[in-house]
């Protein structure tokens, strides 16, 4: 899922005090798991930019509004009114949902209220860590499920370096907390799973073109199973 978090409060009131009708706009689906995209954020940035106006100038919050997907204009257009009156959208969704709400409503700026970080997954309540770097070309089924790509600090194809302790990546110095070794979790997994000798196979220099190279990607759907 896409984690996002939110951008500083200082930030957002910089980006909306030249307007005076903001709607704030929610997104219910992975930036609401990580608890900065889902209605009970959207009520809250709407209170906070309230009360920071209060003594500056009349902005008036619309009423906030939460969207299944801000990512798919097919869940927008059918459903979504936009209220009289508004000349800023602060949308709490990812950079393709704040993208894609931006091309339907083209002559209202829609600013962002959060970071987009990453990929990832809750591996205990409310905690997200960084799984997937949505390279194009996936080495899951070598590695045990476990991926060098984003897990490991250097992105080594062929680990561990020599700066691995005890199951531990270097940069846990420096970033003040235990970081694994991405490829002392792979041996180990490969231990388990009986596939020690994906380990013995060098992986040759990675292609990266699936990765972002010439341009923006694009899936198209062919509407029916492609094998």
């Amino acid at each position: 899922m896409i984690v996002g978090e939110h951008k500083p409060i200082e930030e957002i009131i910089e980006s909306v005090k030249e307007f005076s009708n903001v709607l704030v706009v929610g997104c219910q689906t992975c930036v609401a798991v990580s608890l900065t995209g889902g209605d009970k954020a959207a009520r809250s940035m709407a209170q906070a930019l309230t009360h920071a106006f209060k003594d500056y100038k009349t902005l008036h919050i619309f009423e906030n509004s939460v969207l299944e997907r801000q990512c798919e204009k097919d869940w927008i257009e059918p459903f979504f009114d936009l209220p009289q009156g508004v000349d800023a959208i602060l949308s709490l969704a990812c950079g393709a949902g704040v993208q894609t709400m931006a091309d339907i409503f083209k002559g209202i700026p829609v600013l962002p209220g959060l970071n987009t970080t990453f990929l990832g997954a809750q591996d205990q309540t409310g905690v997200f860590n960084e799984k997937c770097a949505g390279c194009g070309d996936c080495l899951l089924g070598l590695t045990g499920g476990i991926c060098p790509i984003t897990r490991c600090a250097k992105k080594l194809l062929n680990g561990p370096c020599g700066g691995s302790t005890n199951g531990k990546c270097e940069i846990s110095i420096s970033t003040g907390r235990d970081v694994d070794c991405a490829w002392h979790l792979i041996v180990e997994r490969l231990k388990e799973l009986g596939k020690l000798d994906n380990y013995e196979k060098i992986s040759e220099m990675k292609n990266w073109t699936p990765g972002g190279f010439g341009g923006p990607r694009q899936l198209i759907y062919p509407g029916e199973t492609p094998f």
